[in-house]
């Protein structure tokens, strides 16, 4: 912290309001380094028993650092981001308030194939990496219309690259601007990019030590494709779209002329057949187990086998084998060791030739069509011989797609970079469980998703991609004789030339000029898959390998915040590389958001195309009010969009702004007349010699229910439910303002002790609650702060019981204020009834009631008699169960 300490207070203005908070004190904020993480700070000696303790991880307990999710860059932040990154700021502020050293950093998603697919039509180009790099090359105005995304200009990989690097540090200045004006008390200093240079290098770094270890292999293998992006995509990056098809039943002709049906809803892979599969317990093809059939059409003879994963009950009970239809394709090809017929090639069409053993003839008639093409030729041609039974039935069935994919996946075979992460390792997938139960999960509940994911993996880590704009396999091939590759020994480079692009960068040992040559190199064209970057966002921001020092204070990480959806990729990706590498977990809590919902309670997604974006709101009710809404949604429990909430935040901080004004204007600023030490210390130590005290009942009585929504707000905290602490502190509040401020303000108007009492009791009660808003309220609560104390609230202690108890002198009766606000509440109402002004005088009223709840009663009588304004107060015992105030008038 800076000269934040010894900032004169502004002053109480005379009309305050909310408008303009933000770029007043997000300036301010940025100047002051009010965020900034202190390292000197966090490894000052003798800082106290507390905080000099090691934590459970071996790192200084003074440190609290947070892996914060880097926003993918490639559209629009929404009301979900508003929702999930303000409850993190919440615990980034307490845990600061707390003492604690807090390292809040942020990053910026930018690489991989969402970002490449906004460059496309933003610009309406399209990567050729067989084009020379072009440096004059300037890319079109954007955005481009219709015609140019459907025939894009091609631009060489470089170039390409530039562009993205180019329209994604523009959106990077938007979503700051956006992050700042809503408060996150990020330090800035401290942002990246996973396509950064550190997090190029990082990420690189540790592919090479997964592949030195044997983590890290290549393999040839049927793969997840997306047609549309052109590239591979991991069993983490699906999911089921429910989609029309139908079922055409095919017949097969078995030994002795038997006929065997099948059905299936993709026909066109019928030249990729090599077996049918039934189930072993199956009467109805038990003899058929061992011999073979002729498939439709082709003929080609193939075999039947039997699998417990086929089902006796699904269509005629005996399934199609085709290389690669679905995943189960996958499962049965690889268990019964059958043949490979590949007809789909990358481009989502049938390959120009047939496979092996399959006649050419028929096949021409597919060659080259599309997926969609090939099927209605295939059915035509099996209806004509006769092989098609009945017209075929429409359903509504699952296709697995890429979450980001606009296209149903294909499985093709090719080569590609794999990672271990259990899928094959029975050993490693007991390891990583086991790491989900060290993990604090909260909501609890969360950890069976990740329990269910690592239990139902079905390979390794597919971590190769086939685009650009991404960190690059930082491997090279030898290239023999013939100019062929040598796949099963790749050159690395040596750490300290990283990051390195293959693709542009020769090997060691090499220089360009024998690039592509026989007995030169090649470089690995792939990149790796984003989060096998992002998994590694603590290593990046942590200073991995590049600043020890730092690495040893905040790694491993105390916080990991991040979606549930995600789960299955970036939290178990994180913990798969931390185990990997360094052997522990990468954060001690994990934070699982829930989700924002429309009016209708539907998931908000870009998808949809009914998602809020925020700025607008956030300029109309101000960023408090928004965070509120935000902060009423627990973590894991999703929340509905209401503008309604986000109203009530505004009367809420509006409120805070004028109950402040007045209550300071009552003399509570005198009562801590020097309230904080400046000497030396960046954190403000209050001066406790200087304070007065409360005696007076209610004002004792106010202080101690204080006391106890402080104890309910930390605990809450503490739990991450920032929920709970907010609504504590805010139940109080509106009594405060409505009972107690009415009630005490006569007195705190007066002079001696018992004006001094008030003032004591209502400087102690604004400074407690304008520290349990901050978290939730960051504005509002530093404007207030700003008129009557020193430095920043944000930086302030967070409240203690035993600040407050200080404060009381001798016991306070926590409802003796509910008595008292409850008394007053009938005086009210009957001058409400009886329409008269708030201000009337009651020249009589009777208290009615039990003889013990009166003489409780008695000792806030002269402050009711004020606040009601009541000539004479007579307390009638025994009369009523419980309280009754009667007015005459």
């Amino acid at each position: 912290m800076t000269d934040t300490a010894r900032t004169a207070r502004a002053g109480v203005p005379e009309r305050p309001t909310l408008d303009g908070l933000e770029e007043t004190w997000a300036r301010r904020w940025q100047e002051d380094g009010t965020y900034a993480f202190d390292r000197a700070e966090a490894t000052v000696p003798d800082r106290g028993a507390a905080s000099d303790a090691p934590n459970r991880n071996g790192r200084r307990a003074d440190v609290f650092s947070i892996d914060t999710p880097p926003p993918t860059v490639s559209g629009e932040l929404h009301m979900g981001h508003v929702f999930s990154y303000t409850h993190t700021d919440t615990v980034a502020r307490f845990q600061r308030m707390r003492g604690r050293t807090v390292f809040y950093p942020m990053g910026w998603d930018d690489n991989g194939l969402p970002t490449e697919r906004r460059v496309q039509n933003v610009y309406g180009v399209r990567c050729d990496p067989t084009l020379p790099y072009d440096p004059d090359w300037q890319p079109p105005a954007a955005p481009v219309d219709e015609a140019a995304r459907k025939d894009p200009t091609p631009i060489s990989r470089r170039n390409f690259v530039e562009l993205c690097g180019t329209l994604t540090a523009d959106d990077e200045k938007i979503f700051e601007a956006l992050w700042r004006r809503l408060g996150l008390s990020v330090d800035w200093s401290l942002t990246y990019t996973t396509i950064g240079r550190a997090a190029r290098a990082t990420s690189q770094r540790a592919f090479l030590r997964n592949l030195a270890r044997g983590e890290a292999y290549q393999a040839e293998a049927p793969t997840l494709w997306d047609v549309g992006f052109a590239t591979a995509v991991a069993q983490a990056e699906l999911e089921d779209r429910e989609r029309p098809g139908a079922y055409h039943r095919l017949r097969f002709a078995g030994p002795g002329g038997r006929e065997v049906l099948i059905d299936t809803t993709r026909p066109e892979l019928l030249p990729a057949c090599v077996a049918l599969v039934c189930h072993p317990d199956d009467e109805r093809y038990r003899d058929l187990v061992g011999s073979s059939v002729r498939t439709p059409v082709f003929g080609v003879e193939v075999p039947v086998r039997a699998h417990p994963l086929a089902d006796p009950a699904k269509g005629t009970g005996i399934a199609m084998v085709c290389t690669f239809g679905d995943l189960t394709d996958v499962t049965w090809w690889r268990e019964l060791a059958l043949d490979t017929r590949v007809v789909v090639g990358r481009d989502g069409r049938l390959l120009p030739e047939p496979p092996a053993g399959v006649p050419a003839e028929p096949y021409a008639a597919l060659a080259g069509q599309t997926v969609n093409g090939a099927r209605r030729t295939l059915v035509g041609l099996l209806g004509d011989a006769g092989d098609l039974v009945g017209d075929p039935r429409p359903i509504t069935h699952p296709v697995k797609f890429y979450e980001r994919g606009d296209r149903p996946l294909e499985i093709v075979s090719t080569r590609q970079w794999y990672l271990r992460n259990g899928g094959r390792d029975t050993g490693l997938r007991a390891e990583l469980l086991a790491r989900g139960g060290e993990l604090r999960w909260v909501p609890e509940h969360m950890k069976h998703r990740y329990d269910h994911w690592v239990g139902g993996l079905t390979g390794d880590w597919l971590v190769s991609r086939q685009r650009f704009f991404g960190v690059p396999v930082p491997v090279w091939y030898r290239l023999d004789g013939t100019g062929e590759p040598d796949l099963s020994h790749p050159l690395t480079p040596d750490e300290a030339m990283l990051p390195v692009d293959p693709s542009s960068e020769p090997p060691p040992g090499y220089d360009e000029s024998r690039r592509g040559r026989p007995g030169g190199f090649a470089g690995d064209p792939d990149v790796l898959d984003t989060w096998a970057t992002s998994s590694l966002t603590p290593q990046i921001v942590g200073g991995w390998e590049t600043d020890p020092e730092l690495f040893r204070q905040v790694f491993p990480m105390d916080l990991r915040p991040q979606g549930q959806e995600i789960i299955r990729t970036w939290l178990f990706a994180t913990i798969v590389r931390a185990h990997l590498e360094h052997g522990v977990l990468p954060w001690r809590d994990a934070v699982l958001s829930g989700w924002i919902l429309d009016p209708d309670r539907k998931k908000m997604s870009k998808s949809k195309g009914n998602v809020t974006t925020p700025m607008a709101l956030l300029e109309q009710y101000g960023s408090d009010a928004v965070r509120y809404w935000a902060a009423s949604g627990r973590p894991g429990m999703d929340l509905a969009f209401d503008p309604a909430q986000i109203k009530v935040g505004r009367r809420l901080a509006t409120k805070l702004l004028n109950a402040s004004r007045f209550a300071l204007g009552l003399g509570a600023a005198d009562a801590l007349r020097a309230p904080y030490d400046n000497s030396s210390s960046a954190r403000l130590t209050p001066r406790r010699d200087l304070e007065l005290s409360a005696t007076e009942p209610l004002d004792t009585a106010m202080l101690a229910e204080l006391s106890g929504v402080v104890a309910a707000a930390t605990a809450a905290f503490d739990g991450y439910d920032h929920t709970a602490a907010l609504q504590v502190a805010e139940a109080f509040f509106w009594r405060f303002c409505d009972d107690y401020i009415e009630l005490v303000k006569e007195r705190a108007y007066g002079t001696g002790p018992g004006a001094d009492s008030a003032r004591a009791a209502l400087a102690t009660a604004l400074s407690v609650q304008l520290r349990l808003f901050a978290p939730v309220l960051p504005f509002a609560t530093e404007e207030v702060w700003s008129w009557w104390r020193y430095g920043s609230v944000h930086r302030a202690t967070w409240p203690t019981t035993h600040e407050v108890g200080r404060a009381i002198q001798g016991d306070g009766d926590p409802e003796l204020l509910r008595l008292a606000g409850n008394a007053l509440s009938q005086v009210r109402r009957a001058k409400s009834e009886r329409k008269l002004s708030m201000r009337a005088e009651v020249p009589l009223a009777e208290a009615l009631g039990p003889a013990a709840l009166l003489d409780r009663l008695t000792l806030v009588a002269d402050d009711l008699r004020a606040a009601g304004r009541i000539d004479k107060l007579d307390l009638l015992p025994g009369r009523t169960p419980e309280l009754v105030v009667a007015c005459a008038f």
